[in-house]
């Protein structure tokens, strides 16, 4: 392949992944990730500092866009993301001490979990869908049931001060999956914020997006000292990631709450398969 040809490839694929990190709240780095090892021919280890770096430039487009839209919950995505920079670079020394099969059978692991998770929810709100048409169980803001949604001054959802913490701790466990497996951590959050913390998948994503930008911040700057990182391959993918996360992260509020779910967990499902048959040499 000659290097035009790889370019437009990059950009092309860097639209497309941005485009589902926007829309969903992850960094992108579970395409990312087998992008930059099969196009690049990177090392596993190579390819995650690579995607990490990466990751930084996709979330800050798609988390601005969510910002002006008011998808997000602010003050939850500070916490989650603050969480996370505290550990990422402990993922990160993991693994370059781990054996490179290790980074990808965990990586892939982890995404069919999360993807298991975020496919019973959507199973679940789809029958409460179609039981009864005005069931919103699934569809409150933070909070749950009962008095209403709280509004910030500025228009944003407010968070309390247990779901701040609740947050902090989903960014520690996200931290270290996100510089082991060089993913920006939002597919731990994701599912977490939904499940624990009883947020929507629309605010979601941008709160997701908010923690991923701060968080992936540590690792890349732990990879790039250990030599990892491949500015140029980055930069290429980065250069169509950008407008397709701001692209998504506009359009969210368009597409159906039961969609995204879908959409996240068949996200998922894909990127584990990709790094499950290119660990076993399948391409």
């Amino acid at each position: 392949m000659d290097l035009f040809a790889l370019i437009s490839i990059s950009i092309l694929v860097g639209v497309v992944v941005g485009f589902l990190s926007g829309t969903l709240g992850v960094g992108g780095g579970t395409i990312f990730v087998p992008v930059f090892k099969l196009g690049y021919n990177m090392t596993p280890l190579g390819a995650t500092a690579t995607s990490l770096f990466t990751i930084i430039p996709t979330s800050i487009s798609g988390a601005i866009a969510h910002l002006k839209n008011r998808t997000c919950i602010p003050s939850l995505g500070l916490a989650a993301g603050l969480g996370g920079a505290a550990t990422s670079w402990i993922g990160v020394w993991l693994a370059t001490i781990s054996p490179e099969w290790a980074t990808m059978v965990a990586a892939a692991l982890v995404l069919l979990y999360s993807a298991s998770t975020m496919l019973t929810k959507a199973i679940k709100l789809q029958r409460k869908q179609h039981a009864s048409e005005e069931s919103q169980d699934d569809r409150t803001e933070p909070g749950g049931g009962g008095g209403g949604t709280a509004l910030t001054p500025h228009g944003f959802v407010r968070a309390r001060k247990p779901q701040v913490i609740t947050c902090a701790c989903i960014g520690l466990a996200a931290g270290l999956m996100s510089g082991y497996v060089g993913v920006g951590g939002g597919f731990i959050m994701v599912p977490l914020m939904m499940q624990v913390v009883h947020l929507p998948m629309r605010l979601t994503s941008g709160t997701s997006l908010i923690a991923v930008m701060i968080l992936a911040v540590p690792g890349t700057i732990t990879q790039a000292l250990y030599g990892n990182v491949d500015w140029i391959a980055g930069c290429f993918v980065a250069l169509g990631a950008i407008p397709g996360a701001m692209l998504g992260s506009s359009l969210i509020h368009k597409i159906p709450e039961l969609a995204l779910r879908y959409m996240f967990s068949c996200f998922l499902i894909v990127a584990a398969l990709l790094l499950v048959l290119d660990q076993l040499s399948i391409f």
